[in-house]
């Protein structure tokens, strides 16, 4: 019975980091911080929402573990925390990104077969 209790445990914690993850500010954010920390003034150039939507997700990533931080006078530098929770979105990304492209040819040649009633006209 355990089995199925720490089953339950592990699958509870994934649809939780999901549950995080699944805005695209939040993704943004993460892919961002990657390669260095970064100030709220910098994700915003990056970022295209409002400071306090942005405080809003950099506090929620911070309070999940997912983002460190630290201040330097008055600005506040976010840092990722997880680089498991780095590995999951660029993975994730990755094969979205990639099966975009390929859908792409297709879409594209569906477009420029003849439509079958027109074919004949």
């Amino acid at each position: 019975m355990s089995d199925l209790t720490n089953g339950d445990a592990v699958f509870e914690s994934a649809a939780e980091l999901f549950k995080l993850l699944a805005t695209p500010v939040r993704l943004k954010v993460i892919s961002a911080v990657c390669n260095g920390e970064r100030n709220v003034s910098e994700l915003l150039e990056q970022i295209d929402t409002t400071q306090p939507n942005m405080s809003q997700h950099l506090t929620t990533l911070y309070r999940a573990g997912v983002l460190g931080k630290r201040r330097e006078g008055t600005q506040i530098y976010y840092r990722l925390q997880s680089e498991r929770v780095a590995q999951l979105c660029r993975a994730v990304c990755m094969q979205v990104a990639m099966d975009m492209e390929d859908e792409q040819p297709k879409a594209s040649a569906e477009r420029l077969r003849p439509h079958p009633k027109r074919a004949g006209t």
